[in-house]
């Protein structure tokens, strides 16, 4: 049977190599957007470590990690589905992943197909993360993901910079795109009007997962939001902090919602 989609994007600021306390500010938001109704919830790329790529090999999750254990739990318990960045080691080989964690506490893994890198012009302080493909590789995990009848695609932040990559998505019969990021300020404006074209080219509607705060050396744009299917933006974070943004869809449309935790 098919439901109304009730979808959430939560923007997280991570500790730097913190999983610990990263898990801890992952499960708040998950019971923030189940007071909503949120059926699933996408966190930003690498949100359990932040997007720390030098301690990327220390802190890298297996398929099945006892770490994810706490996400586990809150699935089940607030019958959601979370999509949760991370390092992954797959054999010998270190990948940007996205945890698939569903309410009957089995976990899937998308693997990001395409790598990226920040130019000299974005750092802070001086620094500039090294080129992904310097520390990882490209990854072909690409599963779909059921949610209340619906099916939804997962891409990791330069994936969708490849117009190929929503296509295919959409070929697979994906009415749901959700989208893992790190998105810099200077290029929020281009980064969302991709997805907003991608929404209404494709009829999907999408979720856009930010971090609210710095990571790895560099500053981020936060403004995480959701895009209906006609692609226009039903709703969107602020610039800085850490919450939720849930809409749901009824009868009569689209409803939203905001939840701004502060620092958390």
């Amino acid at each position: 049977m098919t439901h109304a989609r009730a979808l959430g994007a939560a923007q997280t600021i991570p500790i730097r190599g913190n999983v610990d306390a990263n898990l801890e500010r992952h499960v708040r938001l998950v019971h923030a957007a189940a007071k909503e109704q949120a059926r699933v919830l996408v966190f930003p790329e690498l949100s359990l470590t932040g997007y720390e790529l030098d301690l990327a090999g220390d802190l890298a999750f297996t398929e099945n990690d006892p770490r994810l254990a706490p996400l586990l739990e809150v699935a089940s318990f607030c019958s959601m589905t979370l999509v949760v960045g991370a390092p992954v080691r797959l054999a010998s080989r270190l990948y940007i992943g996205a945890f698939i964690v569903s309410p009957d506490r089995s976990i899937g893994l998308y693997t990001k197909q395409r790598l990226g890198a920040f130019s000299a012009s974005a750092r802070v302080d001086g620094i500039v993360p090294p080129a992904e493909a310097t520390v990882f590789h490209p990854g072909d995990r690409n599963p779909l993901v059921l949610v209340d009848g619906h099916t939804a695609a997962v891409a990791v932040c330069a994936d969708t910079g490849r117009r190929s990559h929503p296509q295919a998505a959409a070929d697979r019969g994906a009415k749901t795109y959700l989208a893992s990021m790190f998105v810099i300020p200077s290029e929020f404006e281009r980064e969302t009007t991709s997805l907003g074209a991608y929404a209404s080219q494709h009829s999907m509607a999408i979720v856009l997962a930010n971090y609210g705060g710095p990571s790895g050396g560099l500053a981020s744009g936060g403004r995480s939001g959701i895009w209906s299917e006609n692609g226009e933006r039903l709703v969107q974070l602020d610039s800085i902090g850490a919450g939720v943004a849930v809409a749901i869809e009824g009868h009569a449309g689209w409803r939203a919602r905001t939840i701004m935790l502060g620092s958390s």
